[in-house]
């Protein structure tokens, strides 16, 4: 073939792919993009095309380089042996001492829980460590509605929200935790660990502050890690640290003409240690620096307040004022799951970026219905929340100002009292927080065989995690309030626990070592 014909040739096929090119859809759309591009700036059309090409060869490339001088290839015989020589790590540490005996001694509870339960020993006590505050999972009304449901929607919606997981029920307990608490609406998530450890990291991404409670929990400390924003602690329920710290991010960011997001997260009731947060002035705070407020009443909410509406209603605040109200429907509720309370903005946000609501299977639409109905019970009949404080207060009679060894950090309405050992004791007989631990676990064994089940505040997780260095969780025991019991047997059990810290503290000094030891 000469060079003519090889010519003609070139153009004739040049000619059938560009008659099949424009046969593509879109193919003339391209093809005037290109001419356009290429005349107005014909170096754009070039830096494209490198582009283009670098492209397809970077997917057409391996991942990783097979031919390199260092790469080593194994025989069969090898790839065996190293695979049966490679152990992996135990996802969880190996339990201690301490644990292994905690574990033995671990009571276990037959049959349904309450206020009165009966154990595998056959034994039936007080049950003091259970968050059925008002003995709503008795109510005939709450089960017969559950069943109902069950029959009706089945067990669980077996998909995620937003797809076909969401059913009538939900929308409907959103509406009513909105109605509740006076917000624009609200959002229902299928667990109450993930709700607050979700909502953080959808509206604080990196490069944001968060200003955060010393002492919060361990689920917002997750939420705190995932967003991987500038992290700033302020000390416990310290009204004028906060405001130091918050006035230090102002003039931070002023210096260096940035403006990014800003929250203040913390807790209406701390679980770490049962007291309040300030939240008059943290909304003063808020609207003077400018930062908005994200407020965990996980335990809280459907305790505090007249109608359990939690601390906004406890501190006479306006719910609008604060803009995240992330709430548990466990616990009180004898529901499941949590929510997020606030504007419609908010609300509209977190349904397609909150990760635990969008990659989770709905809310079972049976405990959707239970929180919605225990929610009607606490607005219809705040009697309920009455006689649990008078219970609360008979509890507190008992202990705290009659124990020579304990004192209770908690707020007067808050039903999970937490005992600690009062400083002087830990100073003069020199007890680490293990000693404290110890000391504890024979004092819940104490109350126990004298037919009262208690237990401990759980810190372990804790340990660890974000911003816990320098921060001293003290050991302590908790006594969980509830209405189901009479005041005299609340009594009777606050004796009953006070003898026993008072029997296992006045052992000798030689007995408590060995058992240290």
């Amino acid at each position: 073939m000469d060079l003519h014909e090889a010519q003609v040739y070139l153009q004739a096929s040049l000619h059938e792919v560009s008659h099949a090119f424009q046969k593509v859809p879109g193919s003339a759309v391209l093809i005037r993009y290109i001419q356009s591009s290429y005349q107005n700036d014909p170096i754009r059309s070039m830096i494209e095309l490198v582009l283009v090409i670098f492209f397809v060869r970077y997917l057409l490339s391996p991942s990783y380089p097979t031919h390199d001088p260092n790469y080593v290839k194994l025989r069969e015989d090898e790839i065996d042996e190293l695979v049966r020589e490679w152990e992996p790590e135990p996802l969880v540490a190996p339990q201690t001492a301490f644990e292994e005996a905690e574990a033995e001694k671990q009571p276990i509870i037959v049959g349904p829980s309450g206020p009165k339960v009966k154990l595998s020993n056959g034994k039936t006590v007080m049950n003091l460590a259970s968050y059925n505050f008002y003995n709503l999972n008795a109510s005939d009304s709450i089960k017969e509605k559950a069943i109902q449901t069950l029959r009706t929607y089945g067990v669980g919606p077996c998909g995620p929200p937003q797809f076909y997981g969401t059913q009538d029920v939900h929308m409907t307990t959103e509406q009513d935790i909105a109605t509740f608490l006076g917000t624009q609406g609200s959002i229902v998530y299928s667990h109450a660990f993930s709700t607050i450890s979700s909502v953080i990291p959808t509206f604080c991404k990196r490069g944001d502050v968060i200003v955060a409670d010393k002492m919060v929990n361990y689920s917002i400390r997750k939420g705190l890690e995932a967003s991987r924003s500038n992290i700033k602690w302020y000390e416990h329920n310290d009204m004028e640290d906060l405001e130091r710290v918050m006035k230090k991010v102002v003039e931070e960011q002023s210096k260096k003409k940035i403006l990014t997001r800003r929250f203040i997260v913390t807790e209406g009731i701390f679980e770490m240690v049962g007291d309040c947060s300030d939240l008059p002035k943290l909304v003063e705070l808020k609207e003077k620096y400018r930062f908005r407020i994200a407020l965990d009443e996980t335990w809280s909410f459907g305790v505090l307040g007249r109608n359990g509406r939690g601390l906004t209603e406890a501190q006479n605040v306006d719910s609008e004022a604060v803009d995240m109200i992330i709430g548990s429907l466990a616990g009180p509720l004898c529901a499941a799951g949590g929510f997020c309370a606030g504007s419609k903005d908010v609300v509209r946000h977190q349904r397609i970026n909150a990760a635990s609501y969008t990659y989770s299977a709905a809310l079972p639409a049976m405990a959707a219905v239970t929180a919605s109905e225990t929610l009607n019970m606490l607005q219809c009949n705040p009697d309920i929340l009455f006689q649990c404080r008078e219970n609360i207060r008979a509890m507190r009679g008992q202990l705290d100002p009659r124990s020579d060894w304990v004192q209770c950090t908690s707020d007067p309405e808050n039903p999970v009292m937490l005992l600690v050992f009062k400083p002087e004791v830990v100073q003069s007989r020199r007890l680490s927080n293990e000693d404290q631990e110890r000391l504890l676990l024979e004092i819940t064994d104490e109350t126990l065989v004298n037919g009262v089940l208690i237990t401990r505040l759980r810190s372990t997780p804790l340990v660890g995690s974000v911003g816990t260095k320098d921060v001293d969780i003290k050991p302590a025991l908790k006594v969980c309030i509830s209405s189901g019991l009479s005041k005299k047997e609340i009594e009777k059990a606050g004796v009953t626990i006070r003898h026993a810290i008072t029997r296992i503290m006045s052992r000798k000094p030689n007995r408590q070592s060995s058992l240290a030891a």
